[in-house]
């Protein structure tokens, strides 16, 4: 019976061979597939790297073109360099100050007071004698300076020393002693009319009023000041280009318009020192705060000032720039006040000396 059921049992094992050489043969079939799929791939990889590598040389060319890019950088570095080497000259921008208006004046008059100890001598720089050469000096220094007028006047009131005289004038003849000053024409113009409107209607005497003042012709609230001010000792503000600068510059107001800077700086300061306040700004600004390049290395109120900067800070070269007596330069005046002469002020040359 046990070798009957052993007999019974061979036949299983073929069976058994077969299934497993399908299922190897199917493996084999899979793997198979599965390496096609694969050297497929592997093709389509090799055939895109061609691709790849034709890209290759567009990299590479653009690789060759950066140095003309360096080229040019370099040639365009010296332009940067210069520009760098030119950024000292460019002057500083402003520091806006934020301050309350009582600050403001305290910072204006103390700047007044430090210009007072500078320009102790400050006076008006037109030579004059009485009133009516002080309002026709005025009136000549448009557009001109005043050593150019101081140089002028001597041989004006030599011929015409009174208001009569230059009324009853030959104009040609005011024009030929006028030429220097520059718009010699509507000066002699000028100071003819207004010669014979102190003659017809005050007396031949110059008034001491500013509402008389600016009916004279050629005369208006600028020279009305320096008049009322310097020959008639009463407080005035002069605002010319040296002042309205200034004042910009040290923001005790924006105003550009003479009257409103007038009102502004009048505000800030006690009537009694206007006149005083101008020659000191006026100084100040011919001397050291120049229009176009200030001697900022050599100013005495440089701590007090928001526009320190603009102009020249190293106090060698800045001391280069000082004009007149600061520089050791005659001034403006042929006839100085003692005081300036004893602070070491040298008197300015005649017309045609030298």
């Amino acid at each position: 019976m046990k070798t009957t059921k052993a007999a019974k049992s061979t036949p299983v094992k073929p069976v058994a061979k077969k299934a497993a050489k399908k299922a190897a043969q199917k493996a084999t079939a899979a793997s198979g597939k599965a390496t096609g799929v694969a050297k497929k791939a592997t093709a389509t990889i090799k055939k895109a790297a061609p691709a790849s590598k034709k890209a290759a040389p567009a990299k590479t060319a653009a690789k060759k073109s950066a140095p003309a890019k360096t080229a040019a950088s370099k040639k365009a570095a010296p332009a940067k360099t210069v520009a760098k080497k030119a950024a000292p000259a460019q002057a500083a921008p402003k520091k806006a100050i934020v301050e309350s208006h009582a600050a403001l004046v305290r910072r204006a008059r103390r700047i007044n007071r430090e210009l007072a100890e500078v320009y102790p001598y400050a006076h008006p720089e037109l030579d004059f004698e009485n009133p009516f050469q002080l309002v026709i000096a005025t009136v000549l220094s448009a557009q001109t300076t005043d050593l150019r007028v101081n140089q002028t006047t001597p041989g004006l009131f030599a011929k015409y020393p009174t208001p009569e005289d230059l009324a009853a004038a030959n104009p040609e003849e005011v024009e030929e002693i006028l030429r220097p000053t520059g718009f010699f024409r509507a000066k002699t113009k000028s100071v003819i009319g207004l010669s014979k409107a102190l003659a017809e209607d005050f007396g031949g005497e110059v008034p001491g009023r500013l509402e008389d003042l600016v009916k004279l012709p050629g005369v208006g609230r600028k020279t009305a000041f320096v008049v009322l001010g310097n020959a008639f000792g009463r407080p005035g503000i002069t605002v010319d280009t040296h002042f309205g600068r200034l004042v910009r510059r040290w923001q005790w107001t924006d105003e550009t318009d003479p009257d409103k800077v007038e009102a502004a700086v009048g505000a800030l300061f006690p009537k009694s020192e206007w006149t005083m306040l101008s020659h000191h700004v006026i100084f100040h600004g011919r001397r050291i705060c120049h229009a176009r390049k200030p001697a900022c290395g050599a100013c005495p109120i440089a701590p007090l000032c928001p526009a320190y900067g603009e102009g020249e800070t190293d106090p060698e070269k800045a001391r280069k720039l000082l004009k007149y007596e600061k520089g050791g330069f005659p001034g403006q005046r042929l006839n100085p006040p003692q005081s300036y002469l004893d602070a070491g002020g040298i008197p300015a040359p005649p017309l045609g000396a030298g």
